[in-house]
């Protein structure tokens, strides 16, 4: 028997070498439609990883954006607060004013405007401020503000709170306002 020989004369199914020789291609599994759309299926991976990363990058900073402006906002609100209590404290050495300066305590007016303070007092408190008394303790500036300097009684150490011109105010650990004294010298 003889031996059939096929050329097969397609150019696209052969490559050239330099010399112009057909060179022999291993035969391929798939068709190259399919390599092709394999091809784009990676690139559109990596393309959607590469939008995953993005977006993961800008949730994450817009969340730092929002943890940040809610700390803002919080000090905003206490910063307010603060003034507003401060204000009102304003009201209560008023009222302290016109207790002090009242001649009959017994007259009902006294009684209900020294009513009205302690209740004044008792709201404050349950917002967390409290009365400073100073009467006694070693000057501190955090806490006090020296408005005069008095000689030192005898007993009493130099730089000692000896009287109060206007009390001061804590909130926690934070001074509202500083309690106004005379201070041994």
């Amino acid at each position: 028997m003889s031996e059939m020989k096929v050329n097969d004369r397609r150019w696209w199914a052969k490559e050239q070498t330099d010399t112009g020789e057909p060179v022999a291609e291993e035969p391929k599994l798939k068709p190259a439609y399919v390599e092709e759309l394999e091809q784009k299926v990676a690139a559109k991976d990596q393309e959607i990883q590469r939008l995953i990363a993005l977006n993961r990058s800008a949730t994450t900073e817009f969340d730092d954006a929002r943890a940040r402006l809610r700390k803002e906002l919080s000090k905003d609100v206490e910063r307010g607060r603060r003034s507003m209590l401060v204000s009102f404290l304003e009201v209560l050495d008023n009222l302290d004013r016109a207790l002090e300066a009242a001649g009959n305590k017994a007259d009902p007016f006294v009684q209900g405007v020294s009513i009205v303070r302690q209740q004044f007092l008792s709201t404050l408190e349950g917002m967390g401020v409290k009365r400073v008394d100073p009467i006694g303790q070693t000057f501190d500036p955090a806490i006090h503000e020296a408005v005069s300097s008095v000689p030192s009684p005898a007993g009493t150490a130099p730089n000692t709170v000896i009287g109060v011109i206007r009390p001061g105010y804590v909130m926690g650990d934070d001074v509202i306002r500083p309690a106004a004294v005379a201070v041994s010298t």
